[in-house]
């Protein structure tokens, strides 16, 4: 093991997350916190910005890419259990994309143009020559030499289920699919599920640390994971318990430690089926625009549900005040959250680990 430049205690931090991963006790909440570096740690120019650059997951300038992932960490103190990452993503859906979407890019986001006509039109197989998979490939490997002894990489957000389906054959159209032909939809979700894991067991092997870690919007042992089901705002419990629930027992087996993006008040009503998943680590509440935001107490019920179900929680905090809010109302619960803050300096994320400690 060793630290890194961006990181120097990085072997402690492995240490502290790989205990509260395993349900052991480091004194506090694991958090990510970061603050502002008043100096790069390296002096990297950056690259003029190309012509038409709308979002950072574009395809259209790869030394550009190469460029940004360069400069991602250097101007950040990475503190507690936050750690520097980058990674080789290419749009909020990169299974889309690897099987046969193509990307939109729009302001901050890339939206995957629906590839699956009718039913007849299925295809899920793995295509090594994929423009995407390739892209993804070749900027893994930039980003690997560039952080080797300085940074780890993440996973691109691949995604998997419903909501992969829903980005294939279209939101609209997979509704009805849903009622009309539910064994179809079935077929399609087991190869969705086998093809996330031809992708998945590959970006491991390339982008696993020393000691076998892996991240995604956070660092844990082994094989790492972010599940989702943002199309679950639209359908049922029952249906999500019918459909969506068998491919995330599957997936949660499949891997050592995970989390699950638990996106908007539309999906409330599958708390329940959620905290059903023997095998499902962690819920990452996030609240979506309009709404109350994480730390607020109308979701507290939520997070008390959820660790005495056995789950972790990841919800941020903006300010001590509110950290103290909810160390006040959780107590000795509060070590089972993660909660990413923002320090404006080093000395005040000091503040914030003394304000969660026992």
């Amino acid at each position: 093991m060793g630290g890194l430049l961006y990181r120097e205690d990085m072997d402690d931090v492995r240490r502290r997350l790989t205990t509260w991963w395993n349900g052991g006790d480091i004194g506090r909440p694991a958090m990510q916190i970061r603050a502002p570096r008043p100096k790069p740690v390296e002096d990297i120019p950056a690259m003029p910005e190309p012509k038409g650059w709308v979002t950072h997951y574009s395809t259209t300038d790869f030394e550009y890419r190469v460029n940004l992932s360069a400069r991602a960490c250097v101007s950040t103190y990475f503190l507690a259990e936050a750690v520097p990452t980058v990674a080789p993503d290419l749009a909020p859906n990169c299974l889309a994309l690897f099987l046969g979407c193509k990307g939109v890019e729009m302001p901050n986001t890339v939206w995957c143009k629906p590839c699956m006509s009718g039913p007849k039109q299925a295809r899920f197989e793995f295509d090594p020559k994929n423009f995407y998979w390739d892209f993804v490939l070749r900027l893994g490997a930039e980003q690997l030499r560039l952080g080797k002894g300085k940074f780890l990489i993440q996973f691109p957000d691949l995604i998997e289920g419903l909501d992969t389906l829903a980005a294939m054959r279209g939101s609209e159209k997979l509704l009805v699919d849903l009622i009309e032909r539910p064994e179809w939809v079935q077929r399609c979700l087991r190869q969705i599920t086998d093809r996330y894991f031809h992708y998945y067991d590959i970006l491991y092997d390339l982008y696993r640390d020393e000691v076998g870690g892996s991240n995604f919007w956070a660092w844990a042992p082994g094989r790492m994971a972010k599940f989702q089901c943002d199309f679950s705002a639209m359908i049922s419990p029952a249906m999500f318990k019918e459909f969506m629930v068998p491919v995330l027992k599957e997936m949660c087996e499949r891997v050592s430690h995970c989390m699950y993006h638990w996106d908007g008040p539309g999906a409330l009503a599958h708390h329940d089926h959620l905290l059903s998943i023997p095998r499902l680590t962690m819920l990452q509440w996030t609240p979506g625009a309009g709404v109350e935001p994480t730390h607020h107490r109308r979701w507290w019920p939520l997070y008390h549900k959820t660790i005495e179900a056995g789950k972790k929680v990841f919800a941020g905090c903006d300010t001590i005040e509110n950290l103290k809010a909810m160390k006040k109302e959780f107590g000795p619960k509060l070590k089972q959250f993660l909660i990413p803050m923002n320090a404006k300096t080093p000395e005040q994320a000091e503040e914030i680990l003394r304000t969660v400690s026992d």
